[in-house]
């Protein structure tokens, strides 16, 4: 996926400008930059929920900038919203079954169910359980697993840690690191910059809605100046 001088934001308002970058088949990428840097408002345009200003979106060479939500999802782009939205009176089974919306999904909803159970174990022991009931943390793994019940592409994940325990924001990352290793792209938006740079394969830093500086996971996370602006080192 490129994104090339994109912007975007609300009304007439950008809060994206003129934003470029590369996500490679693959790997992990990571944006990062504090609360306000205009994180969500990209997810959000990436997925269609908000329109492009100007600029452009590539996936595969193909512009999709025009292209309606759904479609996106029907050409491999899966968002795992902010605040993980799981359907609260639905069980686990049933709120993965709804993600399975692809055609390509379709046939294989059963098999992929089992799938996600596979790498969520949890999640199978509540199978049966009304998803506003399970933990937030649980959640979370509800909503990762029904973005990825739609056979994607690429994943993008939209700030998964928020609000979580350490721990369960440790196994979180690992899964995504397993997600990546199934062969899925994943594109991730995040606070916690340094378990985010720590997974990443790249990193873009993001502030007042454009780039500030790039490079690998591992440069980025020893890099000075980000250490003393967002570490806190």
């Amino acid at each position: 996926m490129q994104l090339k001088e994109l912007s975007s934001g609300y009304g007439d308002v950008p809060i994206i400008k003129g934003l470029s970058l590369e996500v490679n088949s693959g790997s992990i990428t990571a944006l990062v930059g504090s609360n306000g840097a205009g994180k969500t408002t990209l997810m959000k345009t990436i997925s269609g929920l908000l329109p492009v200003m100007d600029g452009e979106i590539f996936l595969d060479g193909e512009a999709i900038s025009g292209t309606m939500p759904y479609r996106r999802v029907g050409l491999g782009l899966s968002l795992v919203p902010e605040g993980r939205l799981v359907f609260p009176e639905f069980s686990v089974e049933e709120n993965l079954k709804i993600g399975a919306i692809t055609p390509r999904a379709q046939p294989d909803r059963t098999a992929r169910t089992e799938e996600m159970f596979e790498l969520f174990p949890r999640l199978k022991e509540r199978r049966n359980q009304a998803g506003g009931t399970l933990s937030g943390g649980e959640q979370q793994m509800l909503a990762i697993a029904r973005g990825l019940m739609s056979a994607p592409r690429m994943l993008l994940l939209d700030e998964p840690s928020l609000g979580l325990a350490p721990n369960i924001a440790k196994f979180l990352f690992e899964m995504v690191v397993r997600v990546k290793e199934s062969g899925v792209t994943i594109f991730i938006v995040e606070q916690d910059i340094k378990s985010t740079l720590e997974i990443a394969d790249h990193g873009y830093v993001i502030e007042n809605g454009q780039i500030v500086t790039e490079g690998l996971g591992s440069d980025l996370l020893v890099d000075e100046a980000i250490k003393t602006a967002y570490l806190g080192i």
